[in-house]
């Protein structure tokens, strides 16, 4: 049995999972995709990377200044300077020239996670422990796992639907209310030998109808000879393909927009993928800094829809989660110090 079993390797829950790993408990992090970082993602595709999710990374907030030092420091985060258009004033944006993946992987280390693992269920086993019950997708995988302490950092619709017969209306009524903007991403790569003005490395469209944002993500990678291009979708725009099984009518529209407003070559793709991330943006955030269901054992959700900035949302949600659950387990001392600074 663990002493923890935190629900989502996002970034609020890898740190939960490093401060509750740093004082001596068990921990394990569960995970029903293939990876680690949740928004925090790299595609791997035709010998390059594009970042699908969190486009880079600015020190904003005590906990993010922290982390973006010590991610430059070991190399893994570097300056990606420019202004973004006329909309946006200067400032400095860190990127990771191995994908912003790169940052989730350094966040999980040494933690362990185990992941494809999509829980189906979480149910009370004698009013001594949680059990954990997986989707039976593979034989060869557990199919449960009991914890005496319960962190569920998933998107507040996802963990509604899994905590409905669990917690208390008032906390249901709590989740309901949480609110997300979608978005819609379209990875394209080009030919070599386009030519694009690589020192205007992104561009902003507030309030446009199709389009939130287009980089040019090949200028974060090292030596990359070929230009990759990555489009986000407006809110409204990705609200009308929100259950669309078939999204390569959303491409064509992102990609003609981009061409029209940006590039004109933009609409002729060698390559293209497209994402949808339905819990994109917390439009409507919880006041708290986390959502304690009060149950008989441990259990408390975060994440970044516990505040209105995101990362550092993530981060401080994840830091204040792992001391309560600390005072309601062992109340073992914690880290003094940030826990990437142990790493």
């Amino acid at each position: 049995m663990f002493d923890v079993a935190i629900i989502g390797a996002g970034v609020a829950g890898l740190t939960v999972a490093q401060q509750l790993r740093l004082a001596g408990y068990r921990v394990v992090v569960v995970e029903k995709s293939r990876g680690v970082g949740g928004r925090v993602a790299t595609r791997r595709l035709h010998n390059t990377r594009a970042d699908h999710g969190l486009r880079y990374l600015e020190k904003k907030g005590e906990f993010l200044q922290g982390l973006v030092k010590i991610l430059c420091d070991r190399q893994i985060l570097e300056v990606w300077q420019d202004t973004i258009s006329q909309f946006s004033p200067a400032t400095t944006y860190y990127v990771a020239p191995e994908g912003m993946s790169a940052v989730a992987k350094f966040l999980a280390k040494d933690l362990e996670v185990w992941l494809n693992h999509r829980v189906e269920s979480i149910s009370l086993s004698n009013q001594e422990s949680w059990q954990l019950n997986f989707a039976a997708n593979n034989d060869e995988l557990p199919k449960s796992l009991t914890a005496k302490a319960v962190v569920v950092a998933i998107p507040a619709p996802q963990a509604l639907v899994l905590l409905e017969t669990v917690v208390s209306e008032e906390v249901l009524c709590k989740l309901r209310a949480i609110e997300f903007d979608p978005c819609i991403t379209v990875m394209a790569g080009y030919s070599s030998d386009r030519q694009c003005d690589r020192s205007e490395k992104a561009i902003l469209f507030p309030e446009h109808d199709d389009l939130a944002w287009i980089g040019l993500d090949s200028s974060k990678r090292l030596n990359s000879e070929a230009p990759v291009f990555v489009i986000q979708s407006s809110a409204k725009f990705a609200q009308l393909y929100l259950d669309t099984e078939d999204l390569q009518p959303a491409t064509r529209e992102l990609l003609a927009s981009a061409a029209k407003n940006f590039i004109p070559w933009l609409d002729t793709p060698e390559w293209l993928q497209v994402h949808r991330w339905r819990y994109a943006f917390p439009s409507r955030p919880l006041s708290e800094i986390f959502l304690d269901a009060q149950t008989c054992l441990p259990l408390i959700c975060c994440g970044d829809w516990c505040g209105v900035n995101l990362v550092e949302s993530a981060l401080a949600s994840g830091f204040a989660t792992a001391q309560r659950i600390n005072s309601q387990l062992q109340n073992l001392p914690l880290p003094e110090r940030t826990f990437w600074d142990l790493l």
